[in-house]
């Protein structure tokens, strides 16, 4: 808020300079001066003069609106990607390509969607292989990671697994919501979630919100998922 201040504080002498000429231009010859108020309403009349003085504004406010990257340890999430079927035929398929942290949708021989997803970090790698979708849950919430609160919702332990974190007294298992799950081997599935720019999750493929949706109900069960490295 501080850095804001000055750079308003700076912007200001800008906008000053646009004023004052026209203040001095509405002095005649004479030397008697308009009233200040007669002055200001005057210049304002004026197009050119209307223009500068909303450029001067337009900076200052420009600067002064600026935000800043969200506060705390998350990175901002990626871009989502791109869906195009319109007139694509052909059975789905579905390829995730680790390296890239990339998902591709496939209708027959057609790329129709692409997306960023969030593969298995290291130590949960996300193993690589031909699968299919198993099964599908459009609100599936998780009985294995999540986190440990307490009787009043407050998070005691957060991105927990529940067969090896040991549960803290007097809290509870809150498992963690994954929307538009698509499992393909037991344990892992796709699913909307959190997607930095790198490998972050237990194992799963998090796909961004929208794009799971997309994926979810264009892949019945049965669709092949290839993972590759």
């Amino acid at each position: 808020m501080i850095v804001r201040a000055v750079l308003a504080f700076l912007a200001l002498p800008g906008l000053v300079a646009g004023l004052f000429p026209w203040l001095i231009s509405r002095i005649p010859a004479s030397g008697i001066v308009q009233s200040p108020l007669g002055s200001i309403i005057s210049a304002f009349m004026n197009p050119a003069h209307l223009l500068r003085i909303a450029g001067a504004g337009l900076i200052a406010v420009i600067i002064c609106s600026c935000e800043t990257l969200p506060e705390g340890p998350f990175p901002r999430a990626t871009p989502a990607g791109w869906w195009h079927d319109e007139g694509a035929s052909g059975p789905a398929k579905i390829v995730v390509q680790i390296g890239e942290q990339k998902a591709y949708f496939y209708k027959g021989k057609r790329l129709v969607g692409e997306t960023t997803v969030s593969t298995g970090k290291p130590g949960f790698s996300t193993p690589p292989g031909s699968y299919s979708v198993l099964s599908k849950s459009p609100d599936h919430v998780s009985t294995i990671f999540g986190d440990y609160v307490d009787d009043y919702g407050n998070v005691v332990r957060s991105n927990i697994d529940s067969r090896k974190d040991r549960r803290p007294s007097g809290a509870h298992f809150d498992g963690a919501q994954m929307p538009y799950a698509m499992f393909f081997r037991s344990g892992y599935a796709m699913h909307q979630g959190y997607v930095p720019p790198f490998a972050a999750s237990h194992g799963c493929i998090r796909l961004p919100k929208g794009m799971a949706r997309r994926f979810y109900e264009n892949a019945p069960v049965g669709t092949p998922v290839r993972v590759r490295e």
